[in-house]
């Protein structure tokens, strides 16, 4: 099956994830999460892209932001993938690759699914048993959007300021987001979503990334899905 062609659209946000090559540690030292965060945040601001929420796991990223120009995320990810595999290289005296091939994507329903998909990623830790706590966890967006850390990385979406009047009324309000579980069908969602490329959202959202696109936003119903007793329901005249 041919490769879907990323959905790039300006003032959309999109959820991202970069793995490791065969899934292997692509941070090995608190200077690597740091060196990652600085140029991210230099290539954040040269490109125009707004980061809202991340994770900076052993093998892997994940990045909630939103482009204002078409290629704003594709050229971000390029020069911070080069930068940093040449940092690792000459730092631990390898050579070769580091990333996967091609980084995930998906496009975001801000009004319904941003705030979801920011616990996702804030979440990683705690589901990796790495830490009992989001705020335990030092490499993550939680430490701003939570607890109030300067983190210049961040530029807070229109839907967290609607949290609170105050920085205060936001971090309580976000804060208050992490006592409800994700449910395991959501947390499938998310991924199924972002590895395959198609937009995360409801059916209006979906339906104006189609217009505006021209490809198919979610895939097509196959012949299980068509004989389900839900599929019939919808259908029936």
């Amino acid at each position: 099956m041919a490769r879907l062609p990323r959905l790039n659209l300006p003032g959309i946000a999109q959820h991202i994830i970069q793995r490791g090559n065969n899934r292997q540690a692509c941070f090995f030292s608190e200077q690597d999460y740091t060196v990652y965060l600085d140029k991210l945040n230099e290539y954040s601001k040269k490109y125009n892209v707004h980061i809202h929420s991340y994770v900076l796991m052993t093998n892997h990223v994940h990045l909630l932001l939103t482009p204002e120009e078409p290629a704003g995320v594709s050229r971000l990810l390029q020069s911070l993938g080069r930068y940093y595999v040449r940092y690792v290289n000459q730092t631990y005296q390898r050579s070769g690759t580091l990333w996967e091939g091609r980084f995930k994507s998906t496009l975001v329903d801000s009004e319904n699914y941003l705030l979801l998909v920011s616990r996702y990623i804030e979440l990683n830790p705690v589901r990796a048993k790495m830490v009992v706590h989001p705020a335990e966890y030092p490499w993550s967006s939680y430490q701003k959007n939570a607890m109030g850390k300067a983190i210049n990385l961040i530029t807070p979406h229109a839907c967290y300021h609607a949290l609170g009047k105050t920085d205060k009324e936001r971090h309580i309000a976000y804060q208050a987001l992490f006592a409800h579980k994700i449910p395991n069908l959501t947390l499938n969602e998310i991924r199924n979503m972002t590895n395959k490329a198609w937009v995360l959202g409801d059916n209006v959202f979906k339906e104006q990334i189609e217009k505006q696109t021209g490809r198919r936003a979610s895939p097509s119903l196959r012949g299980g899905d068509r004989k389900s007793a839900q599929y019939k329901l919808k259908n029936k005249k």
